[in-house]
């Protein structure tokens, strides 16, 4: 039988209480006299639970007290993972499962989140796509995969997509076809080609990048006409 359980037979008693080394906010505890830490507690549940030298205390009671800290430990790392930008649900989890932390803890700071409404899918779905299809010119079809890689949910990733507006995307084709247009190489024709491929692979439409392909080329037979007239 461990150490741990003989002291599990009944009530424990705290004979030290020593600050983490490393983790300056987390205190260790030590019980019946143990040379290892029987738990490890942050300073806020240690002063909530009134865990100090001497106190009496039921094996049960601390094995709650671990569980609370768990998700204490696992929602404060969610903030601080927060910190840099928004996240979505899933990448939270993998954070946390990257940590250590194990998955009840990582589900209950989640919901906590979701609760304060400091995690919400949908909003980053729906941020997510026009901000990129903004900045980075992509097509609708591209940002529902990359919504998908994030963890966002299928339906929430489709639905984040469809709610795009086709003039904005359209728009961001036109400025990706304009930007693309001067480094492609060939003939005109061959060109076009070249440039329709480019803006299905970045998530276009058919529809919009014909539009784009055509005004792009259309923009550049109008300069080298008016080369020509200027010699």
């Amino acid at each position: 039988m461990t150490d741990q359980e003989r002291a599990g037979e009944g009530m424990l008693l705290i004979t030290a209480v020593r600050q983490d080394r490393k983790e300056r906010q987390r205190y260790q505890l030590y019980v019946d006299e143990l040379e290892e830490p029987f738990i490890s507690v942050h300073e806020d549940l240690l002063i909530k639970f009134r865990l100090m030298k001497g106190r009496q205390i039921y094996p049960e009671e601390l094995r709650q007290i671990g569980e609370e800290d768990s998700n204490h430990r696992a929602y404060v790392m969610s903030l601080a993972y927060l910190g840099a930008r928004p996240r979505t649900q899933k990448e939270i989890s993998r954070y946390l499962s990257r940590k250590g932390m194990d998955e009840r803890a990582a589900e209950k700071a989640i919901e906590r989140l979701m609760q304060e409404h400091l995690v919400d899918d949908v909003s980053y779905a729906n941020r997510f796509a026009a901000e990129r299809m903004r900045s980075q010119l992509k097509g609708r079809r591209l940002l529902r995969q990359e919504l998908e890689q994030r963890g966002i949910a299928k339906t929430t990733a489709k639905e984040a997509s469809e709610q795009l507006d086709s003039e904005s995307e359209a728009e961001a084709a036109i400025r990706a076809a304009n930007k693309k247009w001067p480094y492609l190489k060939g003939e005109h024709r061959d060109r076009k080609r070249k440039l329709a491929v480019f803006l299905l692979r970045r998530g276009f439409p058919d529809s919009i990048v014909k539009r784009a392909v055509n005004e792009a080329g259309q923009e550049a037979d109008d300069d080298e006409e008016w080369d020509m007239l200027d010699n």
